[in-house]
């Protein structure tokens, strides 16, 4: 991502109290953010369709932390966001966006599926704990937790290492529930996967505890790839 000059506009906390189709005042200001800031890092390409507003308006209330939206639309703050959606559709470019709605401090860290198995091919079983029991940042003598965005859940490839195999993003998803249910570990996930495929994927014990720890929002089943 490119660096923000400063003439980069600061987002808006005006969200209005209802979403009804429209562009309403204040979201319309958000929206020139995440248009501004995704054609300056991807390029001139970069669009939003009016079948993602809905979506990325429900992203923003989770974000700017809008308590008095939150119920009306089911979203709980203390849990993470699970943001589904067909290839192509914009999910890791809203994810990096949004991230800047938020103080430094309490950004997220992005990493991809794939490098994490990769990582594991290459460390082995800690890669685990690294993602799970030791992702806490050190400030000033006090531990926070790490909040991790993983991308492209289900595109990672099952390697081994020294001839174990491992369903490394399986493992890890359910050692960060239990930092979830102990220390109020965030983590953000990005998928094109459905929800039985999850469970395919993962096993049924990885979803169940994946409706505890995630918000799901999803973009249009169908919305064409944006990378064209």
């Amino acid at each position: 991502m490119k660096n923000q000059t400063s003439s980069t506009p600061t987002p808006s906390k005006t969200i209005p109290n209802h979403f009804n189709g429209a562009l309403p005042t204040g979201f319309s200001e958000c929206l020139d953010f995440i248009l501004k800031i995704g054609k300056e890092t991807f390029g001139q390409h970069f669009k939003i369709e009016i079948d993602d507003y809905e979506v990325i308006y429900k992203l923003l209330i989770y974000f700017l932390k809008r308590e008095d939206l939150t119920e009306k639309y089911g979203i709980k703050l203390h849990k993470g966001i699970l943001l589904t959606g067909p290839v192509g559709c914009g999910k890791t470019s809203l994810m990096t966006i949004l991230n800047l709605f938020q103080p430094p401090e309490n950004r997220y860290i992005i990493k991809t599926c794939r490098d994490v198995s990769f990582e594991f091919h290459k460390e082995g079983y800690e890669i685990v704990n690294e993602y799970s029991k030791k992702a806490f940042h050190n400030r000033k003598g006090t531990l926070i937790p790490k909040t991790y965005c993983f991308d492209d859940l289900g595109v990672e490839s099952h390697l081994k290492h020294f001839g174990n195999e491992c369903n490394i993003m399986g493992e890890i998803l359910l050692s960060r529930y239990e930092q979830f249910v102990s220390h109020k570990t965030l983590t953000h996930i990005t998928t094109n996967l459905s929800s039985s495929e999850i469970e395919q994927l993962y096993g049924n014990r990885v979803r169940s505890r994946m409706r505890e720890m995630f918000n799901l929002m999803s973009f249009n089943k169908d919305p064409g790839d944006k990378r064209k």
